[in-house]
């Protein structure tokens, strides 16, 4: 009996033992896993912060950018007005009177971004006159984005395109303002100017563009849209030699891929005249608020 109980307590003792071990087991392995997924946890904690203050810095460095821009466009000094007779600009007191503005119409169709970099290659200044209906695509809300951020104004040029003076005054107010609204998601910051698609204002419309804070502009001449003139040799030799270029002259081009090729010999051509490509933030009216 002895024999059997001594037998009976080191089973149980063994089992304990067992049973402690195992337990013991179950503890570390259960610490090591809480451990494991702990650190795991922090890991993806840690990533996600990363990522966080990736994003905060990448948003900080856009608004840096444009902040710049805007300190920039209000350092340059008002040299120059609009003559809403002829729509050349003129020099206010001592300013130089050569010069020619730069326009764009139509963007950002298909050419406008490699336009953009042509002119920045040649520090040349011009304004993009955008229509909603190529803002449509994440890929054409890049391409503006892109030309906003190489330093070139945007200018509102209705929303489709149609000819103001035969719409009513309500579809008028909502081809203007709801650009302007889509400009402004897009880059922050809404267009200064407004030019009328075919030039065809309306009192309406010249009222929308004032309330908008906009200036009113349209051109002292255009060719690209002349059959005779839908290749870069005949466009640029055109724009540099009519006889409508004078002092102040506001030239009218569009996103076509006959301009976008003939851009850098309009641009060399003007200055070899003589002519200062001007910064459109030295007109008058366009202060940044």
């Amino acid at each position: 009996m002895k024999h059997t109980a001594a037998i009976g307590l080191t089973s149980l003792l063994l089992l304990s033992a067992c049973s402690t071990e195992n337990s013991t087991a179950l503890e570390e392995e259960t610490v090591e896993t809480m451990t494991e997924g702990e650190s795991e946890e922090e890991n993806q904690n840690q990533t996600s912060e990363d990522t966080t203050e990736a994003e905060e810095t990448a948003e900080d460095a856009e608004q840096d950018e444009e902040s710049e821009t805007v300190q920039e466009e209000e350092r340059v000094e008002k040299l120059y007005e609009l003559n809403d007779v002829n729509w050349a600009v003129q020099p206010i007191g001592e300013a130089n009177p050569q010069v020619a503005l730069l326009t764009i119409d139509d963007a950002p169709d298909q050419h406008a971004v490699q336009m953009a970099n042509t002119l920045k290659e040649l520090d040349a200044k011009a304004i993009f006159f955008v229509n909603g209906h190529f803002l449509d695509t994440p890929e054409e809300e890049e391409m503006l984005k892109e030309i906003h951020e190489m330093g070139f104004p945007i200018g509102n040029h209705t929303y489709s395109h149609p000819n103001l003076r035969d719409i009513s005054e309500e579809e008028q107010r909502e081809e203007i303002v709801s650009l302007s609204d889509r400009v402004e998601e897009i880059i922050g910051e809404r267009p200064k100017y407004f030019r009328a698609p075919f030039g065809a204002n309306t009192d309406f419309s010249k009222q929308v563009a004032i309330e908008e804070g906009m200036l009113l502009m349209n051109w002292t001449y255009g060719y690209d849209w002349e059959a005779d003139y839908q290749n870069a040799a005949s466009l640029s030799d055109i724009m540099v030699n009519t006889e409508y270029l004078s002092n102040g002259a506001n030239l009218l081009m569009h996103d076509r891929s006959w301009t976008n090729e003939a851009l850098p010999a309009i641009v060399e051509g003007l200055r070899e005249k003589g002519y200062e490509i001007l910064d459109p933030a030295a007109i008058k009216g366009t202060e940044v608020e």
